[in-house]
């Protein structure tokens, strides 16, 4: 359809409109974009680097002991080019929006090899995540309906990638990652979060699990558990990557039911315990407790 000329002028108003909205020192404009890391290409490295840690699972040919190496490399040279280029670009632009000191080219490539070579650790931890969860749902009927099916494994696959390159205090990236997950099981992990091996989030919807959470080995959770923070102002002073606890502490063997909300980085679920559905806690609970009922700030009663 062909426009009249009163409607080009129009059109043409509007998008001048449009361009003095960029102007002025509160705009978020970012007309430098084509300097950040691609969200696309950060999500491909880690299509590459999934295969890897469960290879069996996802592989298109078939595979053994001869083979495995060449296809292991077939998903490793492109997760390397891949992260490498997107966190040189993701280092490059905060150094030059000042929130960072300078870097080396070199050290992008360093942080991934360092990332890579961690990967049969995350493997190991992964496995005993499968294996926590066939334990903990009878209604799995399998390992593999687990690693192919369940939301809790696809969050905590994409968390240990993301966790991984947030101790290198790789800029965006690990955020990107996180969200990724977010989006696609609505499980929402903060990529600071330290989480042990035999990790299982049954269901999975509504999660909430905070920067600086820590958690022990074989805790399960159930859906729409929430492990925050108190309110708290942030601290300009603070390290942002080493930030002080405002998440609580799950030691080992923990079972928090559907809906359970704990908070404060004073708070540590004691080894052992057991919390209800819908329990509220912002203190703390010895080992071996067992808390139900109505929403309590103590382990008293």
């Amino acid at each position: 359809m062909t426009q009249s000329p009163s409607r080009t002028r129009d059109l043409e108003s509007a998008i001048d409109d449009i361009v003095a909205s960029y102007d002025g020192p509160d705009e978020v404009n970012n007309l430098e974009s084509a300097a950040l890391p691609n969200r696309r290409a950060v999500i491909e490295a880690f299509d590459h680097i999934k295969p890897v840690l469960l290879m069996g699972f996802f592989s298109r040919h078939a595979l053994n002991r001869d083979n495995l190496r060449y296809s292991l490399s077939a998903h490793l040279y492109p997760a390397y080019e891949l992260l490498t280029e997107q966190i040189c670009r993701a280092v490059g632009y905060e150094r030059r929006m000042g929130r960072l000191a300078c870097c080396a080219e070199d050290a992008c490539h360093d942080v991934v090899l360092r990332v890579l070579r961690g990967l049969p650790a995350m493997r190991r931890d992964l496995n005993q995540d499968v294996a926590a969860a066939f334990r903990g749902d009878p209604a799995a009927k399998s390992i593999e309906e687990i690693i192919f099916s369940y939301p809790g494994l696809q969050a905590i696959t994409a968390h240990r990638v993301a966790h991984a390159l947030h101790r290198e205090r790789v800029p965006m990236i690990p955020r990107i990652l996180s969200e990724h997950a977010h989006g696609r099981t609505g499980i929402d992990i903060h990529p600071g979060a330290r989480i042990a091996g035999g990790f299982f989030i049954d269901h999975g919807t509504g999660v909430v699990i905070g920067e600086t959470c820590r958690i022990g080995r074989n805790v399960k959770l159930y859906q729409g558990v929430t492990l925050g923070a108190l309110s708290v102002k942030r601290n300009p002073d603070e390290d942002p990557w080493d930030p002080k606890q405002r998440h609580p502490t799950i030691e080992d063997d923990v079972t928090l039911y559907a809906g359970a909300t704990i908070l404060g980085g004073e708070t540590v679920i004691g080894a052992g315990s057991t919390i209800g559905g819908s329990v509220w806690l912002i203190k703390s609970v010895p080992p071996g407790s067992k808390v139900f009922g109505g929403p309590r700030t103590s382990a008293d009663g």
